[in-house]
């Protein structure tokens, strides 16, 4: 009976300290939305495409990009994670490593696509136009997951935990076109409303920079 309490006091003291460890991790993440403003965001057009709802910063309209600009510091190595919703036929985006632009789509950087249903065959947790994903294995009207890892020139994206895109950039990799540069450097984030038909949510936003 003694060594059955024994065990189990030392078990509990194993799962505070793995607790302890990992509230002591997620206090490395900074809060990017406060769930009741856009406080920190910047969006560049049709302003009304974006709301705030229910915790959520919530996208439906003409096209608008939502930039990250409450950080003087622009993102280099990161660990992003945010919580993300679709509704059936609906597109956007996660940009980073990107900039503020007035209008049109983010020139740079690159874009985590966000689509389960879309008739775009580029998917959710694809690296858009350079390592797209067919099947991300989710489903519409339900909340996943989204982490971009970036360290170096290494790009990892995850959706509830599953690397669905792990990419490395080639040395000296040249911009994609005139239009959208594709390439890392450092910048901010930037969140897509891509259509009126399109209705997306987003909560959770935080990351962690990285050495």
């Amino acid at each position: 009976m003694k060594l059955l309490t024994s065990l189990l006091g030392l078990m509990a003291v194993i799962s505070l300290g793995i607790a302890n460890h990992t509230d002591a991790q997620d206090k490395d993440f900074k809060e990017l939305f406060d769930g009741k403003t856009m406080q920190g965001w910047k969006v560049n057009e049709n302003s009304d495409s974006w709301r705030v709802e229910d915790g959520c910063l919530v996208c439906k309209g003409p096209r608008s990009h939502l930039f990250y600009v409450g950080d003087d510091q622009p993102f280099k190595n990161f660990h992003f994670k945010a919580d993300v919703k679709t509704t059936k036929g609906s597109n956007a985006g996660i940009y980073f490593h990107t900039k503020f632009q007035e209008t049109g789509w983010p020139r740079f950087g690159y874009e985590c696509q966000v689509n389960v249903s879309h008739k775009d065959p580029k998917k959710s947790s694809g690296l858009y136009g350079t390592a797209d994903v067919a099947n991300p294995g989710i489903k519409d009207d339900q909340w996943y997951t989204q982490e971009i890892i970036v360290t170096g020139r290494h790009i990892v994206l995850k959706i509830n935990g599953q690397t669905l895109t792990d990419y490395t950039e080639p040395e000296n990799k040249t911009a994609f076109s005139k239009e959208f540069e594709r390439r890392l450097g450092e910048g901010t984030f930037a969140l897509q409303a891509h259509d009126p038909d399109s209705l997306v949510f987003f909560k959770n936003i935080a990351v962690k920079r990285l050495p």
